[in-house]
């Protein structure tokens, strides 16, 4: 019974983090302006993405053309392209972090409305041409099936490990910010115990000389 369930909990997890590597996703653009899609991927990932624009029917008696740009988390362009109806963009990760994909009219089309944009984002696994790998590697129906599910959780193995990774430098950053905390802390309060010193004596001096005291 509990093996049954480890199965199902295990074929649960694939299905959730296949549909995540694989979006649809629709995009309406504004008359003016950007509109974007971002991801955070970790490094030496496939990426590939299908976009077409789709109209409505008050302009589908003519062309509506946009542009895209696809950044890297350093601001580095990966992707660009004017007067696009439809397209393609595929790049491999070379760093981890928040990766920009985003459309707009090109400038003789700004202004129109009820634009959308279909894009289809795959990510790793979902990226992969099985249809050419069963070709090369003659095998199909139960062992390709096998071969998808062996690949799916080595993905998973990977998000789990990049996961703790990050949990790992995030827990250094916050101890490194609460260590100088509490230093500026200590610094503080021992600049105040000096400031107070300081004053103390040159009340006294100054009643002193006052002939208060």
């Amino acid at each position: 019974m509990m093996k049954k369930v480890g199965l199902r909990a295990w074929a649960v997890l694939i299905v959730v983090c296949w549909a995540q590597m694989s979006e649809g996703i629709w995009l309406d653009l504004p008359s003016t302006g950007t509109k974007c899609v971002s991801e955070e991927i970790q490094n030496n990932v496939v990426v590939l993405g299908d976009y077409v624009v789709v109209p409505m029917a008050d302009h589908a008696k003519h062309d509506v053309s946009i542009s895209v740009r696809v950044t890297s988390p350093f601001g580095n362009n990966l992707y660009h392209i004017e007067n696009a109806t439809v397209g393609q963009f595929a790049f491999t990760t070379t760093e981890a972090g928040t990766y920009l994909a985003c459309f707009w009219l090109d400038n003789h089309h700004q202004g129109s409305t009820g634009i959308s944009v279909n894009l289809e984002w795959r990510i790793g696994i979902a990226a992969k041409d099985w249809d050419s790998v069963a070709k090369k590697e003659k095998i199909e129906g139960v062992e390709l099936e096998l071969r998808k599910l062996e690949s799916h959780v080595k993905t998973i193995h990977d998000n789990l490990i990049y996961l703790k990774q990050r949990e790992a430098n995030m827990r250094e950053v916050s101890e490194t910010t609460n260590s100088r905390v509490a230093w500026f802390s200590i610094m503080s309060l021992g600049v105040c115990i000096v400031v107070s010193v300081v004053q103390v004596f040159h009340l006294k001096r100054y009643f002193r000389k006052k002939k208060l005291i």
